[in-house]
């Protein structure tokens, strides 16, 4: 039988795999979503509409100023970063994910502003939500580093 002190010393050692799998985990999540900011760049209306969108759908997405994409490009490639930062234990990884969630709470804004969630229906806004869930967990998650930071993995 393990005597207190050796079950406490691999309980306090488990947060460094945990932290560094949900680290990877979330770098992953957000090499996704940088494929999908640079398809959302290089998508052109042909394809739009080869992807069965409508032209009503089209036209939304076209239509979207400028500073929309330019939200998509800020919460993407901050999240990016402070993934990385965040499986480095890096103190910096809390400012990148709160830029983050900002840029994505601007860019909910956006689409639900310039018609994107009603031409797109439930299945966009389900997608918002979540990256709005995750990159607020990501901040909460980037909270953890400095008791964290000493923890050998």
């Amino acid at each position: 039988m393990k005597s207190n002190s050796t079950i406490k010393s691999n309980w306090s050692a488990k947060p460094g795999v945990w932290f560094s799998i949900v680290a990877i985990i979330s770098l992953l999540w957000n090499i996704i979503g940088a494929l999908q900011f640079v398809n959302s760049l290089t998508t052109t209306e042909a394809s739009m509409k080869g992807a069965m969108m409508t032209p009503e759908q089209v036209l939304v997405i076209t239509s979207l100023p400028s500073w929309v994409t330019f939200a998509f490009g800020v919460g993407v490639v901050t999240s990016l970063l402070g993934s990385v930062l965040l499986y480095l234990r890096h103190r910096f990884a809390k400012p990148t994910f709160l830029v983050s969630l900002l840029a994505f709470v601007l860019l909910t804004v956006g689409y639900a502003n310039y018609g994107v969630f009603a031409a797109l229906g439930t299945q966009q806004i389900a997608v918002m939500s979540t990256v709005v869930v995750v990159a607020a967990i990501l901040v909460m998650l980037s909270r953890k580093i400095d008791s964290l930071k000493n923890t050998k993995r």
